[in-house]
């Protein structure tokens, strides 16, 4: 009997890229569409399989909303957003879909595993916002996991970045940049591969550049040549964001908000809505939900909600 309905591997992972690629060829997915949910499914297979699922024929609805109920807890806890929470299980839809002809019966994101509407409107401050916070949460990750971990936690800060963009960011190519263009261009680990353009108009961020490109060192990333992305995320940044937590009562996610709120007031001359409960001036509110949002690589203004709070 053949494993992985006959997908042509043993490995549930690379299972699910051959039934990608075959759907690619028939043109029911494009290229960009197959590469993005091969990334989503096997950080789904990593966790099935820690859970005693080794191949496909044993995955069940049961199964994917266990794991959608876990990525909703790490939404709750804003260490991911609803968006992406919402496109992994949409991604092992697709893939298991394919595996077995459409015979599959979809999972939905909310209301078989709770995972929040996208664009969740932000109503509070975010912790990493408070400046002495952030550097006691950054210092506290210092002493425990080291200089790259910190430099992570203080790009996200200070520039805004995800956390694989932070981590894949190569420092001392980026310092060079923002010294010559007073910008940064993020490549790596962004969304859908989207590259964009970061300002650079603070001594923070030239810092924080500069403590990265130091931890750094001849490597390319902050994550040392000898270790996969994978475990990196799996080790170093879990531990990082409940540091992070403890001393800001949000992850890592929430010093994307922390950076958002703080452009907010540099643009408008006002606190976010989210610190203030008010919107001072609308035509600034919108033209600074609009940079903000390219800045952060969403280029939506409605997603900004989710870093600043809303429009009402």
């Amino acid at each position: 009997m053949t494993r992985n309905f006959g997908l042509g591997s043993r490995d549930m992972g690379i299972a699910g890229k051959f039934a990608l690629n075959d759907a690619v060829k028939n043109r029911s997915v494009s290229f960009s569409t197959a590469g993005t949910n091969h990334h989503r499914w096997h950080s789904f297979t990593i966790w099935a399989k820690a859970n005693g699922v080794k191949k496909m024929e044993d995955v069940t609805r049961e199964l994917v909303k266990k794991y959608g109920r876990e990525l909703a807890q790490k939404v709750n806890t804003r260490d991911l957003s609803a968006a992406t929470a919402q496109v992994y299980i949409s991604a092992v839809n697709s893939v298991m879909s394919i595996a077995t002809q459409r015979k599959w019966q979809s999972v939905s994101p909310t209301k078989d595993c709770n995972i929040p509407q996208r664009c969740a409107v932000r109503q509070d401050a975010p912790g990493a916002l408070d400046r002495a916070a952030c550097a006691s949460a950054v210092e506290a990750v210092r002493v425990k996991l080291g200089d790259r971990v910190a430099a992570v936690v203080e790009l996200a800060r200070e520039l805004g970045l995800r956390s694989k963009e932070a981590s894949l960011l190569d420092a001392r190519a980026a310092l060079t940049q923002a010294r010559e263009k007073e910008s940064v261009t993020i490549t790596s680990g962004t969304k859908g591969g989207r590259r964009r353009e970061v300002p650079i108009a603070s001594q923070e961020q030239v810092q924080a550049l500069q403590r990265a490109a130091q931890a750094q060192g001849r490597d390319r990333s902050m994550i040392p040549i000898d270790q996969s992305w994978q475990k990196w995320r799996s080790k170093e940044l879990r531990e990082a964001r409940d540091l992070v937590r403890q001393h800001t009562t949000g992850g890592l996610h929430d010093l994307r908000s922390a950076y958002a709120c703080q452009r907010y007031q540099e643009k408008t001359g006002h606190a976010a809505p989210a610190a203030s409960g008010v919107i001072a001036d609308k035509s600034k509110d919108l033209d600074a939900r609009k940079e903000i949002s390219k800045e952060l690589g969403h280029n939506r203004v409605e997603v900004v909600a989710e870093y600043i709070g809303g429009r009402r």
